[in-house]
């Protein structure tokens, strides 16, 4: 398992911008599916989007356009940009690994490490 740890959430208004970051430990971070979710107060966690090993990336219908997933191996870092922030992106995400070399689906249960999280909150 690797260790996560974001940062980057926070307070902004609807229409603003967050750059949310994910550091991992290890030295088999480009081995990795990365992924984010989100957990809004009362609702269950849901995908976000996800970015492989060689950079192919999915996203969720609901951030599509809006939201960008990108990954420096350099760097053991994870980034999700997201622009044209919404109430409802109101939630906690977080970043997730999956094991070594598995392309992951939308699940959680694909994703073996996770972190702590960071709140991102949008004001209307």
């Amino acid at each position: 398992q690797v260790q996560l740890v974001e940062s980057g959430g926070g307070l902004v208004q609807a229409g603003g911008s967050l750059r949310l970051s994910c550091v991992a430990s290890g030295r088999s971070f480009n081995r990795h599916t990365m992924g984010w979710f989100r957990q809004a107060p009362g609702k269950e966690r849901e995908f976000v989007a996800r970015i492989n090993w060689i950079g192919t990336t999915y996203y969720a219908d609901s951030v599509k356009g809006r939201f960008t997933v990108s990954r420096d191996n350099a760097k053991n870092t994870l980034y999700l940009q997201m622009n044209s922030l919404k109430p409802e992106d109101t939630a906690v995400y977080s970043c997730a690994a999956t094991d070594p070399y598995y392309r992951g689906s939308t699940s959680t249960t694909d994703f073996s490490s996770w972190g702590q999280g960071t709140q991102v909150t949008v004001s209307s």
